[in-house]
Parts: C-alpha cells; structure tokens; sequence
C-alpha cells in the first residue's frame, strides 16, 4: 500500500519550512482508496514570491488548521504504508521535522519518483514534475498547488509500477542497504558507488558537468554520504542541483587539504563559502617595557607590521606563544597569555623561571627571549614533509622552498631523496597562497617529526 504525497512549504529550507498545503491519495497500486487534502496555518507569513509560485496567500491560510491539528489524520492515512512523493527526501524531512516539534515521531518506508524514473523511464532531458508529466502525455492541473501535483505523481508512480523491470527495481529501491531513498533525486547510484573509501578531494556537479562543490576527506564515500544526510539549508540545495560526483585521491589527509584550496580558487565552486572569504591573520611579535623586559604578544597582522610568525586564529597564536614558553623557559606573563596578574600561574605552564617575581635577572630572561627568536630565525627554508601514498607502493611528500609551500607529489617507497633535485621529476607544482600557508604552518607545528631538512 503507498500513500502518494506533495506539499506546499514556506520555503525557508527543511528545518525552517512550515507547510502551507498538503494532499495525500492513499494508492494500492491500481486505484486511489483515500485522499486527505488540507491547506496549513504555517503561523508565518508566507513569502511573495512563495505566493507567486503557489497562489497561496496570508488569508487563504489564516484559518486554515494547524499543523499539530491534522497530524491524526496523517498518521491514520500514511499508516503501514509506504511514502510515495517526487524528490521524496524533501516532503519527507519537512514532514517529519514537524512531527519532531511536537515530540511526536514519523518513520515510513519511502519511494522517490524521480529516481524511479530515471531507472525505469531513462532518456528524458528533464525529471521535473511538470517537463516529465507533459513528455508523458499524464495531465497536471494545478501546478504547484500539492492536490494538483500530488494527483499527476500517483498517475506517474501508476506508470513506473507497469514499466519494464519495475518489480525488480523498486525491490532494490525499497531495501534499507540500497542507500536508493538516501540520494539525491537527480544522482545515479552507480556515481556514489564508485566512490572510494579513502583519503582524497570529491567533486559535485550539476547536470552539465559543471563543478559546485569542492570537498575533502580522509573517507571520501563516508563524507559524501553525510551531504545527503544533512539538512541544513545548503545542504538541501546542493544535493538538489548534484547529478554527478568526481574525485581525486590523495593518500592523506594534508595533500587533500592542500588540492582542496587550490581546486576552490580555480573552479570557484557555487556552494563552497569558507575559502572565499578573507582569512584573519594574526602576527606574533615582540616589544618591550619601561622595565626592560621583552614581550612576546599578538594581535591582528594589520596592527603588527613586523611580526616574525603569522597565525590564522587567537587560539592558534595562543598555542604558539605556549610552545615557546614552554621551550625557552618563558614567562606566560610576558608572553600575554595572562593579563592583569602580578605573577604567573598558567594552567598549562607549571614551571616559570620568575622573572614575573623578580626572581630572574632581567638580562637573564631577555636572553632567553631572544634565543626564542633566533630559533625561529633559524628554521630551515627547505623542508620536506613525508606522508602516506595512496599505496602501499609509494610515499608522498610536500615540498617547502624556501619557506613557501612549492608542491606536492608520490615517490616510489624504494626512492631515496637527499636534494630538492631529487624530487623535481616527482613534484606536482603548486601556488603559494594564504590558505595554503596557513594549512602547511598548522602541520609543521603539529607533526614536527614528519618533517626533513633538504640540502
């Protein structure tokens, strides 16, 4: 038994949609048994151009009854049956994320007559409502209006049953390991199960092949799965424009970050934001007192013209100011990570010399600060970082010249490298950006015994 469904929304994105109309036709296959059409108090204002869509207004639904008070109905209808509805993922959530409100759970077995289509009825330029039923001869009145719609999906799912292999393909579709209810509507199966389950860059894209999304993992299918899970707004829209996914992969998680910025800032993907934004850099520098004493502090690069270490984060810079502290025997005090105090009692650094407590000769300490900053002075410009290859056959490496991230490339584990000459036939050149620098920093600092000095 199905129950074939279409709503009408707000439009504000799964968890912020309030539905405004709702039809169900209770369907076994060859004709239709019940039917529950309401329109919905939303208890919003609806949007203009929601209305433009729909014709569905602020009166049409001001005494139209609440959602919490047509639920009985819904749950009697849709009960032990199986929930029918074009790009099922959307009408579903948006149902049962109203039930959540009202502490109440909602959990059917779910078909999708987008994605039964493009199985059983293959070779159609568009899988929307209205372009599909019309290439089809089925008649839709009332589009966009959920009787309306509800009623050409229930003459369109009544095709799909009698198509060739239907019994077959909607068996798979119907089982809980297929994933099949999970994809978005317009992304064949095969195209997430060729997905690996390692370490690399995936790509979304839409029906023509363009790039939308630019992600990263450590487990490629894994993270790709969670796309179709989430459902915040962005998520939703993406998932609904993907038809196609790609990857790359990396054999670590470090060379993925690092392709993942260079594959955003040449594709410019529509969906990702967080590398299109400026990034706040903080400098670490050092001045000092009245007293004498050599500070060691942070603040933004634009308030620090000659700072000697560049962090992306307070937190970042803090952890820095840590290490040398901890390294040279600093004082926390003086290095800023505590304020208005007399003396010091940081609670990561136990142990301070005492120069807070004038224990410590001000000569004496201001050495110690200047060996700190010698030490960074003196940190090789040429490095290598060593990671895992994307086999068991081969390491990979990213190249630091002189200070400035250089590239990336795989070199057979027999391999020995020595020289930066070494790796010039192995290297895949790269551009040095703020986000790249940033990545790289962050590693180095993390991953100390992963890094080589080259000759």
């Amino acid at each position: 038994m199905y129950t074939v469904i279409d709503i009408e929304t707000t439009g504000n994105g799964v968890k912020g949609n309030k539905i405004t109309e709702i039809s169900i036709f209770k369907y076994d296959g060859h004709e239709v048994l019940d039917e529950f059409t309401s329109l919905v108090n939303p208890q919003c204002e609806i949007p203009q151009f929601i209305t433009g869509l729909t014709g569905i207004d602020d009166n049409m639904v001001r005494n139209a009854p609440l959602f919490e008070e047509i639920v009985p109905q819904i749950e009697a209808i849709t009960k032990d049956t199986i929930f029918v509805a074009h790009s099922v993922n959307f009408d579903y959530n948006v149902i049962k994320n109203e039930f959540k409100k009202l502490g109440l759970d909602f959990s059917r077995k779910k078909l999708c007559t987008v994605r039964l289509s493009r199985k059983l009825l293959p070779g159609y330029h568009s899988y929307s409502l209205g372009k599909l039923t019309a290439a089809l001869g089925i008649p839709l009145t009332d589009r966009h209006r959920a009787r309306g719609d509800a009623h050409a999906t229930v003459l369109l799912f009544h095709k799909l049953l009698r198509a060739e292999n239907a019994e077959m393909v909607f068996k798979h579709f119907l089982n809980s390991k297929s994933q099949e209810a999970t994809l978005p509507p317009g992304l064949p199966k095969k195209e997430y199960d060729k997905l690996p389950t390692t370490p690399g860059v995936y790509y979304f894209k839409d029906m023509k092949g363009k790039i939308i999304y630019v992600g990263k993992a450590i487990n490629i299918k894994k993270r790709v799965l969670g796309h179709f899970y989430d459902k915040k707004n962005k998520e939703i829209s993406l998932c609904a424009e993907t038809t196609a996914l790609d990857f790359e992969e990396t054999g670590n998680e470090l060379i993925a970050l690092l392709k993942e910025s260079a594959e955003i800032k040449k594709h410019y993907p529509k969906y990702n934001r967080a590398q299109k934004r400026t990034v706040q850099q903080y400098g670490i520098f050092s001045y000092q007192d009245r007293n004498g004493i050599i500070h060691l502090a942070y603040n933004k690069i634009k308030m620090t013209p000659n700072s000697f270490a560049i962090c992306y984060s307070p937190t970042e810079a803090r952890q820095y100011l840590e290490a040398l502290c901890s390294m040279f025997d600093l004082c926390p005090k003086y290095c800023h990570l505590q304020e208005n105090i007399i003396t010091c009692s940081h609670y990561k650094i136990k142990q301070c010399i005492g120069i807070c407590s004038d224990h410590t000769l001000v000569d004496q300490y201001n050495e110690r600060v200047q060996e700190a900053l010698k030490s960074l002075k003196d940190i090789q410009s040429n490095l290598l970082i060593k990671a895992n290859g994307r086999n068991s056959d081969e390491n990979a490496f990213v190249l630091i010249r002189e200070n400035s991230y250089a590239g990336y490339g795989y070199v057979p584990k027999e391999t020995t490298i020595q020289h930066i000459a070494d790796i010039d036939f192995f290297i895949t050149p790269q551009k040095n950006t703020l986000e790249t620098q940033r990545i790289v920093e962050s590693f180095i600092r993390k991953n100390p015994s992963s890094i080589y000095e080259l000759n």
